[in-house]
């Protein structure tokens, strides 16, 4: 599987998620500048990483969803390309259109830092092949803008379409308010678009792919992503 990972001023979380994927892959992505035009020939996944672009200014990912480099991310999405935002990510790809909604910040208003557990939606997308639907991972969330926000048109869509990719419960796999970090509705925690090649998740799956660093609940999405490729 060929990658790339878009680099913002600000981003992170870029040298993470590629750690996941070439560690998964045995592939090293490549690290594409904001200002670039174009993608590398051949790149079946584009990454765009966590962290806080452009330090955040205006709305979290407004300024970096009019980047250059995102006219070419677009147009690889619309052909059916791979793209998977995380974070920040999540955010970027909300406000250049390439999913519905938007991340507001967290109903506490406090930056929320802790592991996070997740209940899988459907398998037989991309990115979650390697799950089982309904299954319970444990990952990591680090955000202050993680509440997401859609009209009611746009949720019955994303429910009648089975396009919750994941949502926010407790170890036993109940949704709950009390298992919602952040206040985001129906505990929505990802999303895809509708053709399922584009996926934006607020937790950071990069980070539990090695058990050294503490989970590798995170590793079965790249799995996922390798055998899509």
């Amino acid at each position: 599987m060929k990658s790339a990972v878009i680099v913002f001023p600000g981003s992170n979380r870029e040298r993470d998620v590629g750690t996941a994927l070439s560690s998964v892959t045995g592939r090293e992505p490549a690290y594409v500048w904001h200002a670039e035009t174009a993608l590398p020939d051949g790149t079946d996944l584009v990454v765009l990483p966590g962290g806080f672009s452009y330090g955040d200014y205006l709305r979290c990912g407004a300024i970096a969803a009019r980047a250059p480099v995102m006219d070419a991310v677009r147009a690889h999405a619309a052909r059916g390309g791979l793209v998977l935002g995380i974070c920040n990510g999540f955010q970027i790809a909300c406000e250049a259109g390439l999913l519905p909604g938007v991340l507001m910040r967290n109903v506490n208003r406090r930056f929320v830092c802790k592991r996070q557990h997740l209940k899988v939606g459907r398998t037989d997308t991309p990115f979650t092949s390697r799950y089982r639907a309904g299954q319970v991972i444990d990952v990591c969330i680090a955000h202050g803008e993680g509440n997401y926000v859609a009209d009611a048109a746009t949720m019955q869509r994303l429910q009648d379409k089975d396009l919750i990719a994941f949502r926010y419960c407790d170890a036993d796999g109940e949704v709950s308010d009390a298992a919602n970090p952040n206040g985001s509705i129906n505990a929505i925690a990802g999303i895809y678009s509708e053709k399922l090649n584009v996926l934006g998740l607020m937790p950071h799956p990069e980070n539990f792919v090695d058990a050294l660093v503490g989970g590798t609940d995170g590793r079965g999405l790249f799995e996922s992503l390798a055998k899509a490729a």
